[in-house]
């Protein structure tokens, strides 16, 4: 063994008891005796029987008919979310407005991602009051399973299927291993060719099917051809989810001022279509400890830190490739609306 091997071996162990998911970071996650034995199975159970806990407390923060969607679909789905006056006052900031901006290309689609630090939400009062609305924080909270503050943000997705390389995210797949919490509140109309987000509905529930699927998953990563497999974030083919007594994947056709809240653990993906597509909305993310029995004491909640932590964790990215050459996923282009065409 090597020796840095023998000193990252704690770190490897400690991990296990948090979100770590990486096969292909973390050898002892993808230890073929310790996930033959269980490891990973366990992992899965301890975490769903902690999320069911936790949001037996939280499910109370919303009303009884979300609730009822949640458990059945694995997500929440809210029409004419914010007030037609708040709305339109939204629109015209982001659609009109020019922000610093990152970009992220997988294939045919580039992600355009633009934090909203406090001084950002000082000037656009609509989109502040759109982002903290209590509403749509404590679904997000309650699909994860935790308290605290999601980390929040611009999105536009644009995907051009004319141009080579294929879009990973078109992969009906599992974010990790346990309850998170992803979150769209849509600008514009999303139909059926315009790239939705797809969702197996009660995917998000832990079956004995689902966790004999994630038990092989885990055996097989590392020898997987698709290559997030071995980085935890498991695909299953359409023609898997029977087998799993699960239904087709749905396309979560939207009008504009849908709010869509989804357990991440469930199955998703972002709809392939055959033209090119643009997709703006704001975008909610929920990930935190699955093991851990409370539901606040969030770090990303502190004074100074606070709706701050996305941009200084793409300032800690612009860090590591500047001084140790590791590549920043999300590149920096600079000031561009939010429906303006890729620059990468």
């Amino acid at each position: 063994m090597r020796s840095s091997s023998v000193l990252q071996s704690p770190i490897w162990l400690f991990q296990i008891a948090g979100t770590a998911k990486s096969l292909r970071k973390n050898p002892t996650l993808a230890n073929a005796w310790l996930n033959t034995h269980g490891l990973h199975r366990k992992r899965v159970q301890l975490a769903a029987a902690m999320a069911d806990r936790r949001r037996q407390v939280l499910a109370r923060s919303i009303p009884a008919e979300d609730r009822a969607q949640f458990d059945e679909n694995g997500f929440i789905w809210t029409e004419d979310f914010l007030p037609e006056s708040q709305f339109s006052a939204l629109k015209a900031e982001v659609l009109n407005g020019t922000f610093s901006a990152r970009e992220m290309r997988q294939g045919h689609t580039v992600t355009r991602m633009i934090p909203t630090p406090p001084k950002m939400l000082n000037a656009n009062p609509a989109l502040a009051q759109s982002l903290r609305d209590h509403r749509a924080l404590n679904q997000i909270r309650s699909a994860s399973s935790r308290g605290g503050r999601p980390t929040s943000f611009l999105q536009t997705v644009l995907a051009d299927p004319s141009i080579a390389g294929r879009d990973p995210q078109t992969d009906l797949h599992t974010d990790t291993f346990h309850s998170t919490a992803k979150a769209w509140l849509f600008l514009r109309d999303v139909g059926e060719d315009d790239g939705p987000v797809c969702y197996v509905p009660g995917s998000h529930k832990l079956t004995s099917e689902r966790l004999n699927w994630q038990h092989n998953c885990a055996l097989s990563a590392m020898n997987d051809p698709r290559a997030h497999q071995a980085s935890g974030s498991f695909r299953i083919r359409g023609s898997e989810l029977q087998a799993l007594g699960l239904p087709p994947a749905k396309r979560l056709v939207v009008k504009a001022n849908t709010l869509l809240v989804a357990d991440t653990f469930g199955f998703h993906g972002r709809a392939q279509s055959e033209k090119s597509t643009v997709r703006i909305e704001l975008r909610w993310h929920m990930r935190r400890n699955p093991f851990l029995p409370w539901t606040g004491l969030d770090v990303k909640a502190l004074p100074g830190l606070k709706e701050r932590e996305l941009a200084a964790f793409l300032k800690v990215g612009d860090m590591l490739e500047k001084r140790f050459g590791v590549r920043h996923i999300w590149r920096d282009v600079g000031a561009v609306r939010p429906e303006s065409p890729a620059n990468i």
